[in-house]
């Protein structure tokens, strides 16, 4: 059996081009959560392309698939820099 490769598609106004902060945590859209990377990526252009004259709105594909990997000792994912 497959392991099932779980991803979240989100994304928001952002602070800065530049960077991934929002300006409305709150306001964050939440696309949803696909079954593997192919319709993730579907998902994530979609959206992407409906925002495309907003230059401050960015989107993301998260791999949530690595934050459950209970055999590794840290995840993959990188850490979050203050």
């Amino acid at each position: 059996m497959t392991q099932q490769r779980l991803h979240l598609v989100f994304g928001g106004e952002l602070v800065d081009t530049d960077g991934q902060e929002f300006v409305d945590p709150a306001a964050i859209h939440v696309v949803g959560v696909f079954p593997d990377y192919e319709s993730a990526f579907s998902a994530w252009k979609a959206n992407a392309q409906r925002t495309v004259d907003s230059a401050q709105t960015r989107y993301f594909i998260a791999h949530l698939h690595r934050l459950y990997d209970e055999k590794r000792e840290a995840s993959p994912t990188g850490e979050l820099v203050p």
